[in-house]
């Protein structure tokens, strides 16, 4: 389980003496355990791992955040510090595809789901979508899914080798 990794990574710290990744990782646990509190409140299981994804990445968002702010404030100590977090909270995400490699894996599904439009592309989207596991929480990330998608299929269009399922419009 991530939480696992996480406590372990918390003694590795802590036994190798590294004092931020101690602190952020203490701050991670703390922020778990509200949100476990919170569900539970609710009437919730307690977090899966799903969860903990989006915990982690709410926590990313808000030390972005953070950092833009500080670095406005000209305060770069602080800016230093909220990147070096971010860096040890990033560990624990799925790593995140490249745009190639967004586009490739687009081609394969167009190929493979035999779309011919973008009336087609939510399938493929959603296909893709399973392969990254968290893009649903990332809206940024969704909007560059889309917008793969559309390249993905244009250049499949105009490359009929690629994809011979698309038929190529004409102008009349």
């Amino acid at each position: 389980m991530l939480r696992d990794e996480i406590n372990n990574s918390l003694k590795d710290a802590m036994k190798g003496g590294d004092a931020r990744r101690v602190s952020t990782l203490r701050l991670v646990n703390s922020t778990l355990k509200n949100a476990d509190i919170e569900a539970r409140g609710q009437g919730k299981p307690a977090l899966t791992d799903d969860d903990v994804l989006g915990v982690l990445q709410k926590m990313i968002k808000q030390r972005h955040e953070s950092a833009e702010l500080y670095e406005k404030g000209g305060r770069a100590d602080l800016v230093t510090q909220e990147r070096e977090e971010i860096a040890i909270i990033e560990k624990y995400l799925p790593k995140q595809l490249t745009d190639q490699e967004i586009h490739d894996t687009i081609v394969a599904l167009v190929k493979e789901t035999g779309a011919s439009a973008m009336k087609d592309m939510g399938r493929g989207q959603a296909r893709l979508r399973q392969s990254e596991r968290r893009s649903e929480e990332d809206i940024e990330r969704g909007v560059a899914i889309s917008r793969a998608s559309r390249r993905g299929l244009r250049s499949c269009r105009q490359q009929p080798r690629c994809c011979p399922s698309i038929s190529v419009r004409r102008p009349r």
